[in-house]
Formats: C-alpha cells, structure tokens, sequence
C-alpha cells in the first residue's frame, strides 16, 4: 500500500541534497515522521497546506518501512502512518508537483 507525504519545495530539495529526512518542523516537534493514505491526503493537503504553492507529493510503500511505521489514531479517531526514524531517498516510490489549483491542490490522476 502507497502511503503519502507532503514536502514544501524546501524540504523536497533539501532531502534529495542530503539524501535523507527526519521530517518537516511538525515532524520533529512531533518526534515522526506523518504520512497520510490516499484517502486521507486530500484533507491533510487542505488542513495544514491550504494556500501552499510550490508543494511536492511523495509517494512510500508501507510495508518497504519496517517496523518503525506505526498506525495511530489521529484526527476523528482514524488510523494515520507515522514514522519513527529517518526517511532514505532510496525509499521514494515516486514524486509528483502538487500544484495549488482554484479550489484546492491539484492531485495526481488516479490517486484519489
């Protein structure tokens, strides 16, 4: 199962320069690394990204993250990801410009 999460420019770029993550600010604050399903992305990108432009989704395949992915409840009590350890570049099944359209980001065709 893919499993998502939303990199400001910033961010992206600074992964790919180093070649691994422990996460955004939220993420260090929180001590993991938050990822969203498909399901749950569009309101992750919409809560706490709603005017961001210059956004990157990054796709991850759950079960490719071991033991240090953990399922927690979350916003009304729904299961979300979290990683507990640093995220590799070779880890990235695929990223995807998430352009910041009319009404809301503009998600890959097909993921949702």
């Amino acid at each position: 199962m893919l499993i998502y999460k939303i990199f400001r420019a910033d961010e992206w770029q600074a992964f790919q320069s180093n070649g691994r993550t422990d996460g955004a600010p939220v993420d260090l604050a929180d001590g993991f690394i938050h990822f969203s399903t498909a399901e749950q992305v569009v309101e992750t990108a919409a809560k706490h990204f709603a005017e961001a432009t210059g956004l990157v989704l990054v796709a991850f395949e759950a079960e490719a993250l071991g033991d240090a992915l953990k399922w927690e409840p979350s916003r009304g009590g729904a299961l979300f990801p979290h990683l507990y350890r640093a995220l590799s570049l070779d880890e990235v099944v695929w990223d995807k410009s998430l352009p910041l359209g009319a009404t809301g980001h503009i998600f890959p065709e097909g993921l949702l």
